[in-house]
């Protein structure tokens, strides 16, 4: 199976600064998206450890493993590599006053042959888009999702309620976190999309399935997708990374990457 990934962040319409971190790794099929929150900058800082260091580290691990890894062993590595990363945050929050509080949302994707292995903590998604239909395979981790849940509100009320970004995971917030992994078989032609919160805030699932189905690039879908999401009202960052699955030949290098600061 060959992947080609596009990545881009925007910082939207509202916020000066931009807290998400999205990043992937071409030679281990590696993609990483993360969404910041603290004071000041600290959501940045928090964001952009959790991408470097888990893409260092488990992107290492990768490469010496080799594509064909088991599912256990690769999850336990997923697990080991964030265990690692939400310390050296929880650490730098706790050593430096003016990161105190920081954290970061989660969703990374280690896709091999035939399979993805997903990870993913806080309300940062992935979507996979399947014979024309777009499907959520990963599930919040948010006070809405429970109360959903639970049965306390609908889905149309939690669309309109004031506690939408209260996450209930988040990476460097305490001394432990648990990251939930779930593997999924991969067919080709299926197309992931990881977002942030500044995304899936914006647009109905029916709206992000209509334009990631439009014949284009993964570039063109990439923009479209921020585009909407802004034209919308781009009330927090938005971030975007999305990964096609082929059994073509295409060769090494053929990696869109669209970074928009």
């Amino acid at each position: 199976m060959n992947y080609e990934f596009c990545i881009r962040t925007d910082p939207g319409l509202a916020r000066e600064n931009n807290e998400d971190s999205v990043t992937f790794d071409e030679p281990t099929r590696l993609g990483i998206l993360a969404d910041g929150m603290g004071g000041y900058n600290a959501g940045e800082i928090a964001s952009g450890m959790a991408t470097t260091f888990i893409k260092s580290e488990l992107g290492r691990w990768l490469a010496q493993a080799g594509r064909h890894a088991n599912g256990r062993e690769v999850r336990r590595a997923m697990e080991i590599c964030v265990d690692n990363a939400n310390r050296s945050i929880f650490n730098a929050a706790n050593s430096n006053p003016q990161y105190s509080g920081m954290g970061t949302t989660l969703v990374l994707g280690v896709f091999q042959d035939g399979r993805v292995m997903l990870g993913h903590i806080g309300d940062s998604r992935c979507y996979r888009l399947r014979a024309g239909k777009l499907e959520r395979v990963t599930k919040d981790h948010s006070l809405l999702q429970e109360q959903m849940d639970a049965g306390l509100i609908t889905a149309a009320q939690a669309a309109t309620s004031t506690n939408k970004n209260l996450v209930t995971r988040a990476l460097g917030v305490e001394d432990a976190v648990l990251l939930e992994v779930n593997e999924h078989k991969v067919e080709p032609g299926d197309l992931y999309m990881m977002c942030s919160d500044g995304l899936s805030d914006m647009l109905e699932d029916d709206a992000i399935e209509k334009l990631m189905l439009v014949e284009e690039t993964l570039d063109q879908k990439v923009a479209h997708l921020i585009d909407a999401a802004n034209a919308n009202g781009g009330r927090d960052n938005i971030s975007v990374l999305l990964a096609l699955a082929s059994t073509g030949s295409k060769k090494r290098g053929l990696i869109s990457r669209l970074l928009g600061q």
